[in-house]
């Protein structure tokens, strides 16, 4: 059974009129950058419960989540009307496997993220880890229009930290923007052009791709990738492509 705490909302950032990050103080317990946490109200007696990854690193405090207002849905249209000092629920320990220890040794490490999914890749840029281990990062961020692409700063800083490992690259697919590819990210992959870009080839003797979004985007990159031989990692069947996906 869940171990629900009361946490307090501490900042609420509206980037979009449906994009939004809520900051919270709560005692959630150690996790791995990259999971997400259960957040939940209390709805006519029920407690309605979704996860959401942590943006935050472990350590770092507040906690974080990124979200899209669903409009049907039972949990984001209430995320999003709350305020500073109010109250909501989160379950104590943090689940996913979307973290470095899953991933196998390797020179490159590309992360793909769609909307929201953003989240748990910043997480984990924001820890030692990775500087550590691969060669070269590449953080490939796909959204709609330019207002959508949240955290700019923070991707910003951590390219100036980090300048000789870290390659972002941003796609917004329904607008134009000075840097970005106005495709999907499988295209550019497909066409060449996103390894034109960073310079480097993303291989399956070379590359493991992290990818966290929506289906289509997961599907097809996968589709893509396998024409290069790589594969889904399973602990038991080491392979070349990790994801999680966000509906």
């Amino acid at each position: 059974m869940a171990n629900w705490l009361e946490g307090k909302i501490v900042n609420v950032h509206k980037w979009t009129d449906d994009l939004l990050s809520l900051q919270f103080e709560a005692d959630v317990a150690p996790f791995k950058a990259g999971q997400f946490v259960r957040i939940g109200l209390d709805t006519d007696g029920e407690r309605v419960g979704r996860p959401y990854s942590l943006v935050n690193s472990p350590g770092e405090r507040p906690c974080e989540i990124l979200f899209n207002i669903v409009e049907e849905g039972p949990l984001s249209p209430r995320l999003a009307q709350m305020h500073t000092g109010d109250s909501l629920f989160v379950v104590e320990k943090a689940s996913g496997f979307l973290i470095l220890d899953e991933i196998p040794e390797t020179d490159y490490l590309w992360m793909f993220a769609t909307g929201t999914a953003i989240g748990p890749f910043l997480s984990i840029l924001k820890t030692g880890d990775p500087w550590q281990r691969f060669s070269k990062i590449v953080l490939g961020y796909s959204v709609s229009t330019v207002e959508e692409m949240a955290y700019r700063e923070l991707i910003s800083e951590l390219t100036m930290e980090h300048p000789d490992k870290l390659e972002f690259v941003p796609f917004v697919t329904r607008e134009t923007m000075d840097g970005a590819f106005q495709k999907r990210i499988p295209q550019s992959i497909e066409s060449g052009e996103l390894e034109t870009r960073v310079g480097i080839e993303l291989a399956a003797d070379t590359s493991h791709v992290m990818l966290c979004g929506n289906a289509g985007m997961i599907t097809d990159v996968s589709e893509v990738l396998s024409n290069r031989s790589m594969k889904r990692h399973r602990r038991r069947e080491p392979g070349h492509i990790t994801t999680e996906k966000y509906h």
